[in-house]
């Protein structure tokens, strides 16, 4: 039986684990409620709050709260504001970082009357919410059910705060380029963002990333494969951030000069199909098509990389369940033979207005969730090999994007201009 209830805590770890990492951080608002909607969904409970301190008012203010009618009923009330003066259980976390447990609130002559009679709360667990080493709020749950949370919740919570903490970590450093970038032209103090953010992001990532291969090999030789499913699919995700870590990364290269090359041949059709492998797995199909074989000589890892972006771009604005195409062509530009590749989406198109701007760094969509990295990249990178990266599209027709490579002895090692 104990075997049993540690597998269900890892499965429901990396199921939390897992999907904090793939909240888009762009706002914290927003960043926080998706962070305290998962918590309460893994923990069964009836409201999760991540109350972060206001100095202005020397107050707890619930930034995120978890959609649900004792969230809703919180907000109505103007529960979201703890006064550091009327005291509680958040306020005795927040003031000494010690975590607390109650399975029977109303007996708790500390705590807001409020929160248990016009809440119905019984049961509370919180914790320390730490940013960058220092404590900056609570992660709280509460339920209307007597003595409803363990001891395992509770280890379970100290856990995953750590997490909410790095998700409040990168939501602000996000926000402040934002900030930055406005007011300053927002280039310079968005590079110098940027780069500290990605060192951020790896510190915070290697850990975890060890953490989540060393569970997926004990998951493997003990023969659990759900576990194993799910530590693949935490994985997977791990992953995926290292992707835009090291985008991120390679915008500050590029802006140094240190964005070097490493040539060498290889079959850009054998690429094409390892990449519709990696990114085909998910909502929408990738499809290969074009010339059996076409090498060309180039940094085998920059075209992968400029490849993946575009693919992952074509993905994220395609109907679900419609191909991305990878067409496979070569063309004769005067003298000089050329290798095509183009990804072909099925989504909405680009928009007019948008098109001038596509490639620059931070342009997205209307719809674009992500920093408006990838394209940017993807064009530096066919830059960088003699190459092109153009795009045409017809709104409501779906877009493509052709990179051009030089088959031909392309440039030797050297760094971007």
């Amino acid at each position: 039986m104990t075997h049993e209830v540690s597998e269900r805590q890892t499965t429901r770890l990396l199921w939390t684990l897992e999907r904090l990492l793939g909240i888009p951080a762009t706002d914290l608002r927003t960043a926080l409620n998706e962070a305290s909607q998962l918590v309460m969904e893994a923990l069964g409970c009836e409201k999760v709050d991540a109350f972060l301190h206001d100095a202005s008012r020397d107050s707890l203010k619930a930034v995120g709260t978890s959609r649900s009618p004792m969230g809703q009923r919180q907000v109505m009330l103007g529960l979201d504001w703890l006064p550091i003066a009327n005291g509680g259980s958040a306020v005795k976390v927040w003031l000494t970082g010690e975590p607390y447990q109650t399975g029977h609130a109303e007996q708790d002559p500390e705590e807001i009357r409020g929160i248990v009679t016009a809440l119905g709360v019984r049961s509370t667990l919180c914790v320390a919410l730490e940013v960058g080493g220092v404590r900056r709020g609570v992660l709280s749950t509460q339920s209307s059910k007597i003595d409803f949370f363990t001891h395992d919740d509770l280890r379970f919570l100290a856990v995953v705060s750590k997490w909410v903490g790095a998700t409040i970590h990168r939501a602000e450093l996000i926000e402040e380029i934002a900030r930055s970038a406005r007011a300053s032209g927002r280039q310079a103090a968005a590079e110098e963002l940027i780069t500290v953010l990605a060192h951020d992001l790896r510190n915070h990532l290697t850990p975890l990333q060890g953490r989540v291969a060393l569970l997926l090999g004990r998951a493997q030789r003990d023969g659990r494969q759900d576990d194993v499913r799910n530590a693949e699919l935490a994985l997977r995700a791990v992953n995926r951030f290292e992707r835009l870590i090291s985008d991120l990364l390679d915008v500050g290269r590029l802006d140094q000069g240190l964005f070097v090359l490493q040539p060498g041949p290889f079959d850009l059709v054998t690429l094409a199909h390892e990449v519709a492998r990696t990114l085909g797995s998910g909502p929408c199909p990738v499809e290969v098509k074009g010339r059996p074989e076409l090498v060309v000589t180039a940094d085998t890892d920059r075209i992968r990389q400029a490849l993946e972006n575009l693919v992952g771009n074509a993905i994220k604005h395609s109907p679900e369940g419609r191909p991305v195409r990878i067409e496979i062509g070569e063309e004769l530009e005067g003298p000089e033979k050329r290798a095509l590749v183009d990804v072909v989406d099925q989504g909405p198109g680009v928009p007019p207005e948008l098109l001038p701007r596509l490639f620059e760094r931070f342009v997205t969509g209307m719809q674009g969730s992500g920093l408006g990295l990838g394209l940017y990249l993807a064009h530096r990178i066919a830059l960088t090999h003699g190459g092109a990266l153009a795009v045409s599209s017809t709104p409501g027709r779906g877009a493509r994007f052709r990179l051009s490579l030089p088959v031909e002895d392309p440039p030797g090692a050297r760094a971007a201009d």
